[in-house]
This record gives structure tokens, C-alpha cells and sequence, in this order.
């Protein structure tokens, strides 16, 4: 795997959610509010639900596209090469039209 602009080639290099491909400090506040600690904890978790958790804990139905960070993110944990959040967004339109 191939590093991206100072970010980790895989998730086994990743300490913080910012080493992430498409993790700024935002996305990064939000794991933490989730419950997260590590990027490691992202693996097999279902990106949905992560999205449906944060909009109750904060009261708020969340931007769709923080759905995209959310499946970029468990991707790359899980083992696929960093793409950037937006490649998703068709994926996830198709998937659940309803956002």
C-alpha cells in the first residue's frame, strides 16, 4: 500500500483517527464521541450505524457525506486501499437513497 500525503498506507500504521486517509479533525471528534479510541477499533463495524449513533448523540441528522467518511474509513480498516471519502458517495446513494 502506498502512503498518502502523511497519512498511514494501512491501518496497522495509523495511532490517531487523523493518520486515516480522509480523516480530518472533525471525523476524528466524532469517533471519539462514538466511543472509539484507536483506528484499529473501526474494523468490521457496520458505517451505518455509526452514522444513525452519532445523529442521536447529537441531536441532529448528520450531512449524508459523513456517512462517506464513515465507509472510507471501515474500508481502508478493513483491509482496502485508501480512497478518498468521496468515492463512495454513488455507493452509498445507491444503497440508501433515503439520505
Amino acid at each position: 500500500m502506498r502512503k498518502t500525503r502523511g497519512k498511514a498506507a494501512s491501518i496497522s500504521e495509523a495511532r490517531r483517527f487523523t493518520d486515516l486517509p480522509s480523516i480530518g479533525p472533525a471525523a476524528a471528534k466524532d469517533f471519539a464521541l462514538l466511543g472509539l479510541q484507536t483506528p484499529g477499533e473501526l474494523a468490521g463495524l457496520d458505517p451505518l450505524v455509526l452514522y444513525q449513533r452519532l445523529s442521536v448523540l447529537t441531536g441532529q441528522r448528520q450531512d449524508p457525506c459523513v456517512l462517506d467518511v464513515f465507509i472510507a474509513a471501515i474500508d481502508f480498516a478493513n483491509g482496502a486501499p485508501a480512497r478518498p471519502w468521496w468515492d463512495y458517495t454513488a455507493e452509498r446513494k445507491q444503497r440508501h437513497p433515503d439520505l
